[in-house]
């Protein structure tokens, strides 16, 4: 059988920075479990495959249901807080070797930052003749 995508111990990780469902005063359909839903997204994030080509045998609801909780999930933060969460811990574990570690402008932006550029002022352009007069050979000067 093969590795699950989602460890018992990263979805205790996962599951308390997942924002609640949202009320459905309406009904509806009964949602997909987040973690089969991270599954998803995870398998297509990893494999490369198309959104609307995730497997419905793997029980992640379907591509696009997929793709929306991503992008909720993108929108509530819950990835940066994963990203920070994570570091915490391995540094609490001692598992990060900051002598192998590196920064560059892109990821760090320089603590003054650049002057802002003065305002340009606009030059007053002068009206062009129009070309329909002297293109006829009517008008002449």
């Amino acid at each position: 059988m093969a590795k699950p995508l989602v460890s018992d111990e990263l979805w205790a990780v996962i599951e308390p920075l997942l924002p609640s469902e949202p009320a459905k005063p309406k009904g509806g359909r009964p949602r997909v479990d987040n973690r089969a839903a991270l599954t998803g997204i995870l398998f297509v994030l990893k494999s490369g495959i198309p959104w609307e080509m995730l497997p419905q045998e793997m029980g992640c609801g379907s591509g696009m249901t997929c793709w929306r909780r991503l992008r909720d999930w993108q929108e509530a933060g819950v990835w940066d807080l994963l990203h920070q969460t994570l570091l915490e811990q391995l540094q609490a574990a001692e598992q990060i070797d900051w002598s192998r570690a590196s920064l560059d402008s892109a990821s760090v932006p320089a603590p003054g930052g650049a002057r802002t550029p003065d305002r340009i002022r606009q030059i007053a352009a002068k009206r062009a003749r129009s070309a329909i007069l002297w293109s006829t050979g009517g008008a002449s000067r």
